[in-house]
Formats: C-alpha cells, sequence, structure tokens
C-alpha cells in the first residue's frame, strides 16, 4: 500500500469507529488494517487514534489528520467513480500470471473460453512457477499456489491442492513397493526443485501432526511434467501434486503409494492488487476460473 491508501483507511478507521468494519469493506484483515495504521504513526512519529475495548478516540494530531485526509479519500473516491464505467465493462486486456502445471491441465482451455464468452476481451497470460511481483509486472491478476503473506494484495482462495506419491507398476516389479514411508529412503525418489519445503523433505501425517521423511534419488528437475513421464517410466517414485497424475492413477499407470498418509496441501489462489473493488471483469473471470477448478474438485 501506497501512503495514501494508509490515509484512506485512517478515515475509513475514524468514520466507522471499528478496525473491524474497515477491514470487512476492504476485504483485509483486522491485523493488517491495524498494521498500516501503526504504520502512519510510526511514520508521522505521533499517535494518531486512543484504543480501547470499546471506543477508537482520535488525538489531536488525528482530528488535524483526519480534516486533510478525508479529503484525500473523497477525491479518490470521484475519481474511481469517474472510470466506474470502465471498471464495470467486458473489455480491455486482462494480463495475468499462473503456475504451469494448472495452466496446462486446467487454465489456458478456461480462461480462452472466458475470452470467447466476451469478444471484446483479450488476455494475456503467462505460465510460470515463481512469484511474479503484481505491481511492478503490471499484472491484473495471478493464479498462486502456497502461502499468501503479502498484505498488499487481495488473495481469494479457490482450491486446495492435495499432493500424491506415485510410481510406475513397473518400478515396484523391480524395487518392491514400499509399505510405510520410513522405507523410502530405500528406493529411488526423484525430486521435484520446485518447492518451498526442500525437493527432498516429503510430508506425512500422523498421530501427532505432521511430520517429513528426506527422501533421496537419482534425479531432480524443476519441471512437474517431466517428472511425470520419468515416474511413468518406471524410473522412480514421485513425489507431485494430485491433478497432475490423476488420470494416470484412474489409467493403473501409476499407483497412488499412500493415499492415506500424504500431507503436503496448498491452497490455490487468484490475487490481484489491492483496489477499492476489483474491475467486474476481474471477478467474473476469477468466478469462472473457480468454477472450472470445482467441477474437476476430484482431481486435487
Amino acid at each position: 500500500m501506497t501512503k495514501a491508501d494508509d490515509l484512506i483507511l485512517f478515515v475509513q478507521v475514524v468514520e466507522h469507529g471499528s478496525f473491524s468494519k474497515v477491514a470487512e469493506i476492504n476485504s483485509l484483515t483486522n491485523s493488517v488494517v491495524s498494521k498500516h495504521i501503526a504504520r502512519l504513526e510510526e511514520d508521522l512519529g505521533v499517535q494518531l487514534l486512543y484504543r480501547t475495548t470499546r471506543k477508537l478516540t482520535l488525538s489531536e494530531a488525528g482530528k488535524v489528520l483526519y480534516q486533510g485526509a478525508k479529503n484525500v479519500k473523497q477525491a479518490a473516491v470521484e475519481a474511481i467513480d469517474a472510470v466506474y464505467g470502465y471498471a464495470e465493462s467486458m473489455v480491455g486486456n486482462i494480463k495475468m500470471s499462473v503456475p504451469t502445471i494448472s495452466g496446462d491441465l486446467l487454465l489456458a482451455n478456461t480462461v480462452a473460453e472466458f475470452c470467447n464468452m466476451h469478444p471484446g476481451l483479450t488476455v494475456d497470460m503467462s505460465m510460470r512457477n515463481s512469484f511474479v511481483d503484481l505491481v511492478e509486472g503490471g499484472y491484473d491478476l495471478v493464479i498462486r499456489t502456497g502461502d499468501m503473506d503479502d498484505s498488499n494484495l487481495i488473495a481469494r482462495h479457490l482450491i486446495d491442492s492435495h499432493w500424491v506419491i506415485c510410481t510406475a507398476p513397473a518400478y515396484i516389479e523391480r524395487f518392491g513397493r514400499p509399505m510405510t514411508p520410513e522405507s523410502l529412503v530405500n528406493h529411488n525418489c526423484l525430486q521435484y526443485a520446485y518447492q518451498t519445503t526442500g525437493a527432498s523433505e516429503w510430508e506425512f501425517r500422523g498421530k501427532h501432526g505432521n511430520y517429513i521423511i528426506k527422501v533421496a534419488g537419482n534425479f531432480t528437475t524443476n519441471n512437474a511434467g517431466s517428472l511425470r513421464k520419468i515416474a511413468l517410466g518406471g524410473n522412480g517414485i514421485a513425489y507431485v501434486p494430485r491433478c497432475l497424475v490423476y488420470q494416470d492413477i484412474l489409467k493403473g499407470d501409476l499407483i497412488d503409494i499412500f493415499p492415506e498418509q500424504v500431507g503436503k496441501k496448498l491452497g490455490i489462489y487468484a490475487v490481484y492488487p489491492f483496489t477499492r473493488q476489483a474491475p467486474l471483469k476481474i471477478r467474473l473471470l476469477i468466478d469462472h476460473i473457480r468454477e472450472s477448478y470445482l467441477a474437476i474438485g476430484e482431481s486435487f
């Protein structure tokens, strides 16, 4: 957020008398609103609000700031309202970035379908696993898998991605089937480098919470599609998102070794910059993407 955003939040807090109400209006958490007000106070070197369990009271400095800041808020509202019709139109370009697995599996067709439904729209979609900078890159929408910790962004949860440990029947015929997660240390575990927890650290559910087994193998890649092909060839055991290999498991080309024990689950989110309200075309595209995910929810 910019300092102008902080000022607008400050004015809203004063006018509504509630951090929680302002958080609800802006689709933020109470802690995020509180953090931005605290940052404003720190930047200015003064206390703006006295907070008790019952009410908020303006300090003298807060009263002075409110008189000027409410003009900033009003100017922002008027500027936004002036172009509101543009925001509500289904025309123009959407620049977005999506993960490679979801892009190949689902999103390319889903987004193309959305464009066909709205002839005035064009979409520029890049596929990459790395987290892009929405503001610096000029992105309108990003689909991300993983934890969302940037308070300057709005994140809408779409679905959870569950992971599986799988291998081909040919590998089991040659080397046997691991019977426990601990026995994986005796097997060739193919490693997916694009993991925040580490390619060799595989997560399992236990009686007392999730735990990690450290595995090893002769092949590591940052491309999940390549990992799938190598596993299909009987060359090792892979730890990958279930959606990537769901059809292979259904056909019996791959075997889900620990269907009830794998602990890794990552949220998939639609992410866009902090705004008063996302444009209609972005909101409808997010809805369309979410419906497409849910339609094949069993594969996730």
